[in-house]
């Protein structure tokens, strides 16, 4: 049935073919038709966080940027759900065409700039659901937000959607929004950190819970990087890290339509890269902080080379779009098997 339709919906420009696929997991959650779409996963329950998934396959955030399509998500199978990202203020993000489609290579190249309705819808549509999973929303700044005052929106989000989330991304890795990512390094990582894990604290007291904080990173840093990177998140007391964001490297795509556009490469190219980041990340935090692994599952199997490269659960976004609601179950079988 999903060959079928992603055959009609490949038909239309990828962003209408996507703002169309939301609208109708959108429906079908609200009517609850999508538990019809797919044969449901197997149980494969995982406490990380301190939180318990349903099962280690996730949705990652950039599919339902507004949490318009909570309850049809999670009733396609997948054992949590991240939403966003999200900003302080609506924005409508790059001009466009700013979304594109390489099927050779079961990629996806995207320049959307954080488009979203603003952080106060997003919370609007997650009160409307009736999904009591775990939702993870996804938090980043304006574009038009100076990088040195960047801290602010991610701390003006972070007080609105605490009460509401069952974990916290925070979003430091698009490489759409200019300057964004060089709050991965330094001392600019590690006064972000310090002002996230302070609001935590305070909001923690305020609101009678803990709300896990998660740092998205991105794939294109080296080992050494990547290990420093490790280090200021342990010293900061952050509760998970997700590995890994869109590339901006080329590598697998050269030469493909649309190859050289330019945006986040995302799909089948960035895997073994996103899967080099885990097992330096595993080797440098040492069981002591949790990986969530996202970047080029297209097949069951990838889902499980990310959890044996260290990774406590993965997510799917590009894989979603190619092959639907089946990979959801295939990654869990894949990955149950590994445990065994």
């Amino acid at each position: 049935m999903y060959s079928l339709a992603r055959e009609l919906l490949f038909k239309l420009s990828p962003e209408t073919s996507h703002e169309l696929s939301i609208d109708l997991i959108g429906a079908g959650g609200r009517l609850g038709l999508n538990r019809l779409l797919s044969k449901a996963p197997a149980s494969l329950p995982i406490t990380v966080m301190g939180l318990q998934f349903a099962n280690p396959v996730g949705l990652a955030a950039g599919l339902d940027k507004n949490g318009d399509a909570i309850d049809g998500f999670a009733q396609l199978g997948f054992g949590f759900v991240e939403i966003g990202t999200v900003t302080p203020r609506p924005q409508p993000g790059n001009p466009k065409p700013r979304l594109f489609r390489l099927p050779e290579a079961e990629a996806v190249i995207n320049r959307m700039g954080f488009n979203n309705l603003g952080v106060d819808h997003l919370l609007q549509r997650v009160q409307a659901a009736k999904f009591k999973g775990v939702l993870g929303i996804n938090i980043g700044k304006n574009f038009d937000t100076p990088v040195e005052r960047a801290v602010d929106d991610y701390l003006a989000c972070l007080d609105k959607v605490y009460a509401h989330a069952s974990y916290v991304t925070v979003n430091v890795s698009s490489p759409n929004t200019p300057g964004l990512r060089s709050l991965q390094f330094g001392d600019s990582l590690k006064e972000l950190l310090e002002a996230l894990r302070q609001r935590q604290e305070n909001l923690a007291q305020q609101h009678g819970k803990r709300v896990p904080l998660a740092i998205k990173i991105a794939p294109d840093m080296s080992d050494e990087e990547t290990a420093l990177v490790a280090a200021a998140l342990l010293e900061a007391g952050m509760d998970a890290v997700i590995a890994t964001n869109t590339t901006l490297g080329r590598e697998g795509v050269e030469g493909l339509a649309h190859g050289d556009e330019a945006g986040g490469l995302s799909g089948a190219p960035v895997r073994d890269k996103s899967t080099h980041i885990v097992k330096v990340l595993a080797g440098e935090l040492g069981g002591r902080l949790p990986i969530i692994a996202v970047g080029g599952i297209t097949e069951g199997r990838h889902a499980a080379e990310k959890i044996a490269a260290g990774a406590s659960l993965v997510q799917i976004y590009s894989g979603f779009i190619y092959k639907g609601p089946a990979l959801i179950r295939e990654a869990v079988d894949a990955i149950a098997v590994l445990r065994k």
